[in-house]
């Protein structure tokens, strides 16, 4: 065989093992973890729904049928109709993208500046770390749904409003967990290493420190997007989440649904069961992540 030929072959197989390396990994900790597994499918399959919702949709979620309102589940209609003859299983597609896109976006957010934040607070240190923490302990101090609350009713009722006031309300947990894991990684000897030959502050916590914070981050942040979905439809419910004419779950389960659930309880099924499983898949998922993450945990 040529040299050329050889060189190749190993090409070939080292891209293999590249492509393959994710899914490898992917089957390990479905076989060491099948809860978090379950929990992770059930995230990647309300992604798909949220993409796709208004494709799969089998009906209008819009058009009313005043005729059939408030029909029962059948076989045509899975979750029945709502009191304007509503199709309430087209209607609950069509909120997954709205409820996933306000938990995902507010836990991005709210990771990235909790990072900042928890990074620069235990490194810079001194002041501005006594500042940082006294104002993320005021936050704190103040229940997260009353707080929610508050700022969403100090602005105009928008989605806009609710991710930045859901963001408000986590960031406070994940900057505390940052600033303690940088605290932990600023004892290691390596960063005194990169002192010593003259790194700046901005690479050492770039490079050195905020990488290391990640595995404990992501926990948090997994487990954040439960809580979030959770905070948006406990808004919605209360009439100060998104609007209206905008479908999500919290939304489909407040209103109309909230006076009538007594005469037709299948109109909180679908929003209901829906919210509940993602947010189930959401808690599994973050503590397999945790027990994986976690040294003292990996023999579990």
């Amino acid at each position: 065989m040529s040299t050329e030929g050889a060189t190749g072959e190993l090409t070939l197989q080292s891209q293999q093992q590249r492509f393959l390396r994710p899914a490898v990994a992917l089957w390990g900790f479905a076989r060491r973890k099948p809860l978090g597994a379950a929990g992770l499918a059930i995230l990647v399959f309300a992604t798909v729904i949220a993409f796709t919702g208004s494709i799969i949709a089998p009906y209008d979620p819009f058009e009313t049928r005043l005729d059939i309102a408030l029909q029962g589940p059948t076989a045509q209609h899975w979750y029945g109709m709502d009191n304007l003859g509503r199709d309430v299983f087209s209607r609950t597609i069509i909120g997954t993208k709205v409820s996933l896109y306000v938990g995902l976006t507010t836990m991005l957010m709210a990771t990235a500046i909790g990072m900042f934040l928890g990074v620069s607070s235990a490194y810079l240190g001194g002041k501005y770390d006594l500042i940082v923490q006294r104002f993320i302990d005021g936050i704190v101090a103040i229940p997260s749904l009353l707080l929610a609350l508050t700022l969403v009713a100090a602005f105009e009722i928008g989605m806009e409003n609710v991710i930045l006031a859901l963001t408000v309300v986590n960031t406070p947990r994940i900057t505390r967990v940052v600033r303690s894991s940088a605290l932990t990684i600023l004892a290691m000897p390596y960063i005194e290493a990169a002192r010593t030959i003259g790194s700046s502050n901005f690479r050492i916590m770039l490079r050195h420190i905020t990488p290391n914070t990640f595995a404990p981050l992501v926990v948090v942040a997994s487990a954040a997007v439960g809580s979030i979905i959770t905070a948006e439809a406990s808004l919605s419910f209360l009439g100060l989440g998104v609007p209206y004419d905008t479908l999500s779950w919290g939304g489909l389960l407040g209103g109309d649904t909230r006076q009538l659930f007594i005469s037709a309880p299948w109109m909180a099924f679908g929003p209901g069961v829906s919210l509940t499983l993602v947010v189930f898949g959401s808690a599994i998922f973050a503590d397999a992540l945790r027990d994986v993450f976690d040294p003292k945990l990996r023999g579990r």
